[in-house]
């Protein structure tokens, strides 16, 4: 049998990240001021972002060198193990192979440290000592909390309501890491306390609690704020996914004709997609990829392609992406990362140019491939990361109607130990599907600013 597990050494973690907006045929549009609606400069972001984040967001460069510092970090788990999922083959009885890319192996257990590391090494560097934060299903939070601990930053992270609930002990991880975890709308921030006047038994969104992470750093002088996805520098600094994947491949003997990943705000599926399509892009091959929301929240497959803020008070700029409206309330499914009502104006680009694909899920379906994929190989995906799964196994599936030994590549983005409720919820015929309806998608887009195309 062909190798399971492909590993690197030390020696080739990434030195560089790779910048895919030096490569497109056309790059995101402009922020805008949320205020003026006039596209904003660099120096528009300084209150709280370190310069060397804002030169990365709005660097043209294709390869970023990575601190040393960085990858001396980044040793603790990377490079990440590439898997052949031959199990799951034989389960499937597909023609197709199928590697996954596991990003569970972080300390985190998840691929969100891979930005939250250099993020608080830039801030450490420009003399801030305490970052603020939301975070969703609690990946990022714990990331950062983690990253916050190793450089001696203090760390506040507004958790959304319904996670919070949710997920106790993605919670408890953070405390452990030394953060401060508030539910999130709370009544420490304006935006907070107005949505909590409107809406009392809020349970919270990513734009809300994004809302009241920027009014915090905004408000202190030695406070910046950290984004989990979205941003240029976010999706740039999680490409070391790919970079080593394409190694892995290439020592397996192998290449994807697909690359899947879930995406919510869009960090996961550019990190182990922007590598790949860096080949398409320069060199005309022929390679797919595929991302993967859950019908909840269907940002790409549903949403518009539209200015928008980037959280629900209107304090962030403007964006060009795909949107549900930046008052969207998505329903309180368990992949609480993919929650967010946009996405990375990168991906979005890339989207509306015809360059990559989405497709949506409910969570029964997920859940169905999460338990299937953890049988077969042993993982208990998390459930943002069992949305890739699912693609993957409908991918090889559809390669066995057809006779087809296509290569499928998928992102796993995290493991789902701390998610054991809605599998739980799952296995006993509980967990319920809540596609959005078309009523609740026209009120959202119906709030889009009126600006831009």
């Amino acid at each position: 049998m062909p190798e399971t597990k492909i590993l690197l050494s030390e020696q080739e973690i990434p030195t560089h990240w790779y910048n895919i907006a030096a490569d497109m045929p056309n790059r995101p549009a402009p922020p805008l001021n949320p205020a003026t609606g006039e596209p904003i400069g660099p120096e528009a972001l300084a209150a709280i972002f370190p310069m060397a984040l804002i030169e990365q967001e709005v660097s043209s460069e294709r390869w970023i060198e990575i601190p040393e510092a960085v990858r001396e970090m980044y040793r603790m788990w990377r490079p990440s193990p590439l898997y052949r999922a031959h199990r799951l083959e034989k389960a499937l009885d597909t023609p197709a192979r199928i590697y996954y890319k596991y990003e569970g192996v972080s300390p985190a257990g998840s691929h969100k440290l891979n930005t939250a590391i250099p993020q608080v090494y830039y801030n450490k560097q420009a003399g801030i000592r305490r970052i603020a934060t939301e975070t969703g299903a609690g990946q990022w939070g714990s990331a950062l909390s983690m990253a916050c601990q190793f450089f001696g930053l203090a760390c506040t992270v507004y958790m959304v309501k319904v996670s919070y609930q949710q997920k106790p002990y993605r919670r408890i991880l953070m405390s452990t890491f030394g953060a401060e975890v508030i539910p999130s709308p709370s009544d420490r921030t304006e935006a907070g306390r107005k949505i909590l006047a409107e809406h009392p038994d809020s349970l919270g969104s990513l734009g809300i609690a994004i809302s009241e992470a920027v009014e915090d750093a905004a408000s202190r002088a030695d406070t910046n704020y950290a984004l989990g996805s979205v941003l240029n520098h976010v999706c740039l600094h999680q490409t070391v996914i790919g970079l080593e994947a394409k190694k892995q491949m290439e020592k397996a003997g192998d290449y994807p004709d697909v690359v899947i990943g879930c995406c919510g705000g869009g960090s996961n599926f550019a990190g182990i997609a922007f590598p790949f399509l860096y080949d398409r892009l320069t060199q005309g091959k022929q390679v797919r990829a595929v991302a993967v929301e859950p019908e909840a929240c269907p940002t790409l497959t549903r949403g518009k392609f539209a200015y928008d803020f980037g959280d629900t008070a209107q304090l962030t700029p403007m964006l060009q992406m795909y949107t549900l409206g930046h008052t969207f309330m998505p329903s309180g499914i368990h992949a609480g990362g993919l929650r967010y009502h946009g996405d990375s104006p990168l991906v979005s680009q890339l989207y509306h140019d015809g360059l990559i694909e989405a497709v949506a899920y409910n969570q029964t379906a997920i859940f169905e491939a999460a338990v299937q994929f953890a049988r077969a190989e042993g993982i208990v995906p998390a459930p943002e990361s069992a949305h890739a799964v699912r693609a993957a196994i409908d991918e090889a599936l559809r390669a066995k109607e057809a006779g087809e030994a296509r290569v499928i590549l998928f992102g796993l983005s995290g493991h789902g130990h701390f998610d054991l409720a809605a599998y739980e919820a799952y296995l006993s015929g509980d967990l319920q599907d809540v596609p959005l309806s078309e009523e609740a998608l026209a009120a959202g887009l119906a709030e889009l600013p009126k600006v831009g195309g």
